[in-house]
């Protein structure tokens, strides 16, 4: 799981994804290695005041397009669910209950003024309760942290869990996964202006921003050991520093940088591939679940083959970034 691709978005980007002048943190999942790795999973963190000036909120998402879009999903047949001895506990409780946030802008955000979770998550997760029941409505969400995830399904607390949930061999000793149905990697931040660097191999002999505890510090002394290294510890200060030019670049999670330009789009700008680890996204299920991960998994093609997929990516992330650049869909089942 260690190659350069262009497959795209990780987790601890989502942790940048605030509201108004302060930064909400959703589930982070980004990691280091040795004691610096406690963010290895989506890690629940607090609030705290951003330190730059002229933040904006991100776009919301377009409601009616997001509503569209699960209103085209498909809903299975009567054999399918009989099949899964999981589904058809679902599909005669009549609810899928799912661990999930409702922090994370463009993953899973709950709209306090009309109750509605929106975000690429969110979807996935009303999709599944539509391919179930028959209706994207019949889900009861349960709030997860990075602590509570595997306790909710080994205690039958929740069906699944959707929370930019990274496959980690420990993890599936406890809890099946289904999919991968997102990957992720790192990515270069610089200021709008900057046309001195495109790609990787232009931070040699730079000074980059990284983020202590993340595994930017060691992606980036692995592929560009000339690089100048500074580490900071909060994404805020990492941005302060690159607008004051301080630093010349930014490298941290792919998503985190897409939410700094949803706020910032006339600051910076991502420039090159993602590179680095390929984190893979899963979705939790209970090891008791007698066919619940097949199941999940025909849904996740079902999606994928009918590009809703490629539609909740583009209303969720693509329109909110300015991008049409929709990332490649990882292969089902193959999380190494």
């Amino acid at each position: 799981m260690r190659s350069i691709n262009n497959m795209l978005l990780n987790r601890r980007q989502l942790v940048a994804l605030g509201l108004g002048t302060t930064a909400t943190f959703g589930l982070a999942a980004c990691g280091g290695s040795g004691d610096s790795a406690q963010n290895t999973d989506a890690e629940q963190v607090a609030t705290e005041e951003v330190k730059l000036e002229d933040e904006q909120e991100a776009p919301a998402v377009d409601a009616a397009a997001f509503d569209k879009a699960l209103a085209g999903g498909p809903v299975a047949d009567d054999a399918l669910i009989a099949a899964s001895a999981w589904a058809t506990k679902v599909k005669e409780a009549g609810t899928l209950r799912v661990g999930g946030v409702e922090t994370s802008t463009f993953f899973s955000l709950l709209n306090v003024e009309d109750g509605h979770y929106r975000g690429f998550d969110a979807g996935l997760f009303q999709l599944l309760a539509r391919y179930i029941t028959g209706d994207e409505a019949n889900f009861k969400l349960t709030k997860v942290t990075s602590d509570t995830r595997e306790s909710v399904l080994t205690n039958d607390t929740v069906d699944v869990v959707f929370a930019t949930y990274s496959y980690t061999e420990d993890r599936a000793k406890k809890i099946d996964f289904a999919g991968p149905y997102y990957t992720s990697q790192q990515s270069i931040l610089v200021k709008k202006d900057n046309a001195d660097i495109t790609g990787l191999d232009d931070l040699a002999g730079k000074n980059v921003a990284v983020q202590s505890g993340s595994t930017g510090p060691s992606i980036v002394e692995e592929l560009v050991p000339d690089a100048v290294q500074q580490q900071f510890s909060t994404d805020e200060e990492a941005r302060l520093a690159l607008e004051q030019g301080r630093v010349d670049a930014y490298v941290i999670d792919n998503t985190m940088q897409m939410g700094a330009i949803a706020r910032n789009p006339s600051k910076y700008k991502i420039v090159g591939e993602p590179f680095g680890d390929i984190d893979p996204y899963g979705i939790g299920l209970s090891k008791d679940a007698e066919g619940a991960v097949d199941f999940v998994n025909d849904f996740l093609a079902a999606i994928e083959e009918g590009e809703i997929w490629s539609q909740l990516w583009q209303i969720c992330i693509g329109d909110r970034i300015g991008s049409t650049d929709v990332p490649a869909i990882p292969a089902i089942g193959v999380f190494e």
